[in-house]
């Protein structure tokens, strides 16, 4: 097999040397002093030069101007085709562009703000409404199937993950020093459906999760059962030495019982 050889055109002299011209283009666009040093020339074809220059703005630190210039055929006028600022190595470059869809965050939905979801959103599933009777209809809601779209298992399974990951799971440290688990607490509300085996709602008005869903293995100092006992005081026995002795000195009293003076007493 034989290769195909590319013939490479060498770049056009009078391009080549239009240096000036490239660089009167660049200074057109940039403020007066910003193209800098010549950086270079790059062959784009037949009688078609990219100049390269430096750009001195603080702003665009690792950029250069590219001026293209060409000349057309048998002519010897050189002129200007394309004059812009491009990256190069090591360019503070924008980060790359994102649907909102994407951008949008927790927290990020203010008042008033609308939240479309897709026809594809994989977190939604078709609900069942299609029902005749309007009795069967308010018994198809309060079952949760009145909606035109219910949760997916991706979706159950995403929220799952992210509440038990989150400040209400088991891995916070308000957790790890709860004297037990929310399963166990009396103010602990089970969800209904598949979610109700990991997941209910605090209903402690004291608890600092009061009104959010919490793991069945999340816990807080405010546990039903947490009971605050005195620690116990151990009496200390008492010492009785029963081998020494200590000597007291008998101190002469206000009597003198020498004396045959009557006292009085009868």
């Amino acid at each position: 097999m034989s290769r195909t050889r590319t013939r490479v055109s060498a770049p056009d002299q009078a391009c080549v040397a239009a240096v000036d011209l490239a660089r009167a283009a660049a200074e057109e666009l940039a403020r007066p002093g910003e193209p800098g040093e010549h950086l270079g020339y790059e062959g784009e074809g037949d009688r078609i030069v990219t100049h390269y220059f430096a750009c001195l703005d603080r702003a665009y630190r690792g950029w250069r101007w590219a001026v293209t210039v060409t000349r057309a055929s048998r002519a010897k006028k050189v002129t200007v085709s394309e004059a812009v600022l491009l990256p190069g190595s090591g360019a503070l470059l924008a980060p790359e562009w994102l649907p909102w869809s994407e951008r949008l965050r927790p927290g990020d939905l203010g008042v008033g703000d609308l939240l479309p979801t897709s026809e594809d959103d994989d977190r939604l599933a078709p609900g069942f409404t299609e029902t005749d009777d309007d009795t069967d209809r308010q018994m198809v809601f309060e079952y949760g199937l009145g909606r035109a779209r219910v949760l997916s298992a991706i979706g159950r399974d995403r929220a799952a993950r992210r509440w038990h990951s989150g400040e209400h799971g088991p891995h916070t440290p308000i957790a790890h020093a709860a004297p037990a688990q929310c399963s166990t607490c009396g103010f602990y509300w089970l969800l209904s459906g598949e979610l109700r085996l990991s997941f209910g709602v605090c209903t402690n008005e004291y608890a600092p999760d009061d009104g959010k869903v919490v793991a069945a293995d999340h816990g807080c100092g405010a546990h039903s059962e947490a009971a605050v006992l005195p620690p116990p005081v151990e009496q200390a026995i008492p010492i009785l030495d029963d081998l020494g002795y200590d000597l007291i000195e008998e101190e002469a009293g206000s009597v003198d019982e020498s004396a045959s003076e009557e006292l009085g007493h009868s």
